[in-house]
């Protein structure tokens, strides 16, 4: 690892948490706990599987952006083990409250992503239908959807419903005050939410040394609950450590923060320039630990990864990405007024007035 996880830190704080005892010093599943969680060799194909397509996805949307089909694109490369083995880890029944940057949550949970692209394109608000994928929008604003998303595990645990929610941020998100009243939030009420902080180092151009003060999990016992920091690049680890910290959510048990340690590969945005803050020697010994490669090594030792695995799951996403273009690019373009339409479920007369005002100055002649 090119930093140790410490692990050990939350053993100190929390030496009953069952979880925590789950990982070694760096971070990584224990072969105990691995026998224990007992992941089949189909499941670990599919998180490979969802992966491997994601970063094909990562790829087209860069491509698109550069050639003039996006307003902006977020990179995942470096985050596919974080989201992929975080969003699956969690039940059907359950939400997830994804960040900008959380475009492989939204695919594991059955997003079309040539619909998602909209998005980033600037089609639309809100690409989906929450209630259709218990999944939240993607939020740009940094740290917003956490207390969102905690307001909502609130609302479950009053309804009495046995359902957890994950809510993605990066470690940035840390130093805004909507995740300190977040984490309060959830700590006071127990709130059944699994706080999953991808941690890739860099908020934009600012570096972890620079905006954390020792360890974003070890913030968690401020709060009142556990949490841990893992290798968020090992997706086997992440699936586990989240699977038992949602179940523990449904239990009643209280929120926990997994701080997944990882890296951004590729810039911030593609309104950034990475070269002006850090060099590829920075990025080389994290590439070494790429999620992919990992989960096709710990395949090739089941004995469960073929050539022509590979190949077929190569061949989908490569599918699925030309898929995807086809349908941003055929994607009509909304009319401008539909953004009232998003504002109240029974919009007041002064909204509709102002409406009728806006599309009358976009097309005169219109209100006659």
């Amino acid at each position: 690892m090119v930093d140790t996880l410490g692990a050990r830190a939350a053993h100190d704080s929390h030496p009953a948490d069952p979880i925590a005892a789950m990982v070694n010093a760096d971070g990584l599943l224990t072969a105990e706990a691995e026998r224990a969680a007992n992941i089949s060799d189909d499941v670990l194909r599919d998180l490979y599987r969802r992966m491997a397509i994601c970063r094909r996805l990562d790829q087209e949307g860069l491509n698109l952006q550069r050639q003039g089909e996006l307003g902006l694109w977020g990179p995942i490369a470096g985050h596919e083990a974080a989201q992929v083995g975080a969003a699956m880890a969690m039940a059907e029944t359950d939400w997830i409250f994804p960040y900008y940057r959380d475009f492989a949550m939204t695919i594991c949970r059955g997003v079309d992503p040539g619909i998602a692209m909209t998005w980033f394109r600037g089609l639309t608000h809100g690409a989906w239908n929450p209630y259709e994928h218990r999944l939240g929008p993607l939020i740009i604003s940094v740290g917003t959807q956490v207390p969102h998303a905690v307001g909502f595990a609130i609302g479950c645990k009053l309804d009495h419903e046995p359902t957890a929610v994950l809510v993605g941020f990066g470690e940035g998100s840390t130093s805004t005050g909507d995740w300190h009243e977040a984490m309060n939030f959830a700590g006071v009420f127990k709130a059944p939410v699994v706080f999953l902080c991808e941690n890739n180092q860099w908020a934009i151009s600012v570096p972890m040394r620079e905006q954390v003060a020792g360890r974003v999990a070890d913030r968690a016992a401020g709060y009142g609950f556990p949490g841990l920091r893992i290798d968020g690049s090992d997706v086997l680890t992440v699936y586990t450590v989240v699977r038992a910290a949602a179940d523990r959510a449904r239990h009643g048990e209280g929120p926990y923060l997994v701080e997944a340690l990882t890296y951004r590969f590729q810039a911030h945005t593609t309104s950034d320039d990475p070269t002006r803050y850090r060099t590829d020697a920075d990025v080389e010994p994290w590439r070494a630990k790429d999620s992919i490669a990992r989960a096709t090594a710990r395949l090739r030792d089941r004995g469960a990864f073929s050539d022509d695995f590979e190949r077929a799951v190569a061949a989908e996403a490569e599918e699925t990405a030309l898929a995807m273009r086809a349908t941003l690019l055929s994607a009509a373009t909304p009319h401008p007024g539909q953004a009232f339409d998003l504002v109240f479920a029974n919009p007041p007369a002064s909204l509709l007035r102002e409406q009728a005002e806006f599309v009358a100055e976009l097309e005169p002649g219109s209100a006659e």
